[in-house]
């Protein structure tokens, strides 16, 4: 495993005004304060968390505010982002905050991770994701870098975690990938899992949303999204979008 340092990137100068403005509201703005009451159900004084796609850092802010006794591991194998997501932590001065330059996958490997460029010549650094390409991105720019993965239950192995109670994901299709290499983790702490789902996405890396349903309901995980009043509606089939997904003997 690569440790955490300063990652290089070069910027044009039209990059370089973007990633200032990115950097800033990274640092100073806080988005999805609306998702606080369910997560502040989840997410204990004391939890671990892992945040694997930490983008630019906008959760590992939230999540180490509501784990101010807890640690928050944040994985992001993107240059440009990690980069933004370390400007943030250390702006804030936010000490419980662990950043990796790593993705999590079912096996250790490097591959190409695919940054888009927007028409103005910045970083669609959001969308960058692994695996192939889509029928809508053909013709499309971007830049390709290679990325370090390693699996969860070999950073579990690695690092000493002893506890963790909720895995956040959002990488782009990647997910079941992820949750492969982290059965033995599944099994053993059983975290609550809150992960981003688009079919479209899965597909790009081999899968698909029922796959992942078949895989967690094996686990006996069950699958939920919140309410607007903060309450938690059962999910009776696979659907798209921000699945909250709960061990059954958890309660709701």
């Amino acid at each position: 495993m690569t440790l955490p340092t300063l990652p290089r990137v070069d910027l044009t100068p039209r990059r370089w005004a973007t990633f200032v403005a990115h950097a800033y509201k990274a640092a100073f703005k806080q988005h999805h304060q609306e998702l606080i009451p369910i997560l502040s159900k989840l997410i204990p004084p004391e939890a671990v968390v892992f945040d694997v796609g930490a983008h630019a850092g906008q959760f590992a802010k939230l999540f180490a505010r509501l784990a101010y006794e807890g640690t928050v591991y944040s994985f992001e194998p993107g240059r440009y982002a990690r980069l933004i997501l370390m400007f943030a932590v250390a702006v804030n001065r936010i000490a419980n905050v662990r950043v990796f330059p790593f993705g999590l996958s079912d096996a250790p490997a490097h591959l190409e991770l695919h940054v888009p460029i927007k028409k103005s010549g910045s970083f669609g650094f959001g969308l960058s994701h692994l695996g192939g390409s889509s029928h809508e991105e053909a013709g499309r720019s971007r830049v390709d870098e290679v990325v370090e993965l390693v699996t969860m239950d070999g950073f579990c192995a690695c690092f000493p975690i002893k506890r963790l109670d909720l895995i956040k994901a959002d990488i782009e299709g990647w997910e079941l990938r992820m949750l492969m290499g982290g059965a033995d983790t599944l099994a053993k702490f059983r975290p609550v899992l809150w992960i981003e789902l688009v079919d479209p996405h899965l597909n790009r890396a081999g899968d698909s949303l029922q796959k992942v349903w078949d895989f967690l309901t094996a686990l006996d995980y069950r699958a939920y999204q919140g309410g607007n009043d903060g309450s938690l509606i059962e999910l009776p089939a696979p659907c798209e979008g921000d699945i909250l997904w709960i061990p059954a003997e958890k309660r709701v």
